[in-house]
């Protein structure tokens, strides 16, 4: 088969002759000097290279070039009946039909036990021992009583912030209770049972929300914005979706690593998902096949919008097909539920096979103690939820159930949780905070605009709360 295109002539580089290329390539010479070609007229006697090898090597190159071949007939019937699309193969239809998702059936929601806290499926029981699951109860009782004191001490003007975690213990702990202690975390902020699951210590929840010269940011970030290297869990930030995109990239590094036995379970919002950077940190994962579990708290409310008018289609869970991820939606008041879905998502992240869990729970307590949320909702539904479906109260009759708790224990157990908390908050109250340059130590440099602000109005600032810089 002859090449697309040939060389048909060239010109020489000194007197401008043309010469057929085909007929007269024993008269062009190439200058070694200056890699020109030039007639053998003009040729210096000594410093030159056959045109022919340089010929060749262009009729090799363009005969590698994809030559069009006409389709037959019989060829275009059959491409007609199908396409491929990375993995998925996509008739083709000669029918004009647009995709109504208001008539597509929602994506079920996984549970394994009922509103009283009894299996539907035994089979689906993970067989908790009774060591573990006293445990999974002291934790969630644990985090909601800090809660309460916590919330109390902030309208009491004692801390300055504050947002409780009342009625999504069951999506916390559950979660967490299926990780590796060595799978990284990313949290929104309404992740605190999480934290606590992993052994981070009363003491620290205190100093962090005081921000004194204990507390392992040294008091710069808000109350709340825990984080903890030790327990692998990244330090939380206030901008709504930011950490989604950064544990695609953890995740990536740890595919990358060999033997990888880690992967990354990052928390959000059903209204942080109406974020860009959910949407990006989606797609990146699933193009890039990261090990990661995109875990979706769909509490009913992003701050004061209601899911009904958060999205239009199928909630967070009808999103994750069309990205390509292995998609679950559970009962984010059913602990084995979420124990359940995030253990098998474990497996599936860790072969690279990127999932997303969306929780379906409800916000029992304020968005934080900044909102007033009896303005966009009534008592009425926060006492249906707090009653009848509180992943605590379910999970107190199976160990009931199962003989491992008493009312007379669950009593003795709130008190003692009561006085360790309090304790620590007392503790923690009196500690000083970090002497004020610290503020500048590994963010920017200012110190000195501070130290001339403060010679002139430091009686206006409470410096004695503050330690002397060594």
């Amino acid at each position: 088969m002859s090449a697309p295109f040939s060389i048909q002539c060239f010109t020489c580089a000194k007197c401008k002759r043309i010469f057929n290329a085909s007929a007269e390539q024993n008269a062009m010479v190439i200058n070694n000097s200056t890699g020109a070609v030039v007639c053998q007229g003009c040729a210096e006697p000594g410093n030159t290279s056959s045109l022919a090898p340089y010929l060749q090597m262009i009729q090799e190159a363009t005969m590698a070039i994809p030559k069009h071949v006409p389709v037959k007939p019989r060829d275009l019937e059959a491409q007609t009946s199908q396409t491929t699309r990375q993995n998925q193969q996509a008739a083709f239809t000669e029918k004009l039909e647009f995709i109504d998702s208001s008539k597509s059936p929602a994506i079920p929601i996984y549970r394994v036990t009922d509103g009283l806290g009894k299996f539907i499926d035994p089979a689906q029981d993970p067989g908790f021992g009774k060591e573990k699951s006293i445990r999974i109860y002291e934790t969630m009782t644990q985090l909601n009583i800090m809660d309460r004191i916590l919330y109390d001490a902030q309208r009491q003007g004692r801390i300055a912030f504050y947002m409780t975690n009342s009625g999504e213990e069951g999506n916390h702990v559950g979660s967490a209770a299926a990780l590796e202690a060595q799978d990284l975390i990313y949290g929104q902020y309404r992740e605190v049972g999480v934290l606590m699951w992993r052994g981070f210590p009363l003491e620290q929840f205190m100093h962090q929300c005081y921000g004194n010269s204990k507390d392992l940011g040294k008091g710069k970030q808000m109350p709340i914005h825990y984080g903890s290297q030790e327990h692998n869990f990244v330090m939380i930030s206030s901008p709504l979706s930011t950490q989604m995109p950064q544990a695609v990239g953890s995740a990536y590094a740890f595919k990358r690593q060999p033997n990888n036995s880690r992967v990354v379970c990052v928390y959000f919002g059903d209204g942080g998902a109406s974020e860009g950077d959910a949407h990006a940190a989606f797609n990146f994962a699933a193009t890039l096949d990261c090990p990661i579990i995109f875990f979706c708290r769909n509490n009913g409310y992003a701050i004061s919008t209601p899911t009904t008018e958060q999205y239009g289609g199928d909630g967070i869970a009808g999103q994750g097909p069309g990205y390509g991820l292995h998609t679950i939606r559970v009962d984010g008041n059913d602990l084995f539920a979420v124990y359940n879905a995030t253990r098998h998502a474990r497996k599936l992240a860790l072969s690279n096979k990127p999932v997303l869990i969306e929780a379906m729970t409800y916000r029992l307590g304020h968005h934080s103690t900044s909102d007033d949320s009896t303005t966009y909702r009534s008592a009425d539904e926060v006492q249906k939820w707090g009653s009848g479906d509180h992943p605590i109260e379910r999970f107190k009759a199976y160990l009931m159930e199962k003989g491992w708790w008493t009312e007379q224990w669950d009593n003795e157990w709130a008190l003692q949780v009561r006085e360790r908390v309090l304790t620590a908050f007392a503790a923690s109250e009196k500690i000083q905070r970090a002497p004020y340059h610290e503020m500048f130590e590994g963010v920017y440099d200012g110190r000195q605009e501070l130290d001339d602000h403060l010679a002139e109005f430091g009686t206006h600032y409470p410096l004695d709360r503050h330690l002397k810089k060594n």
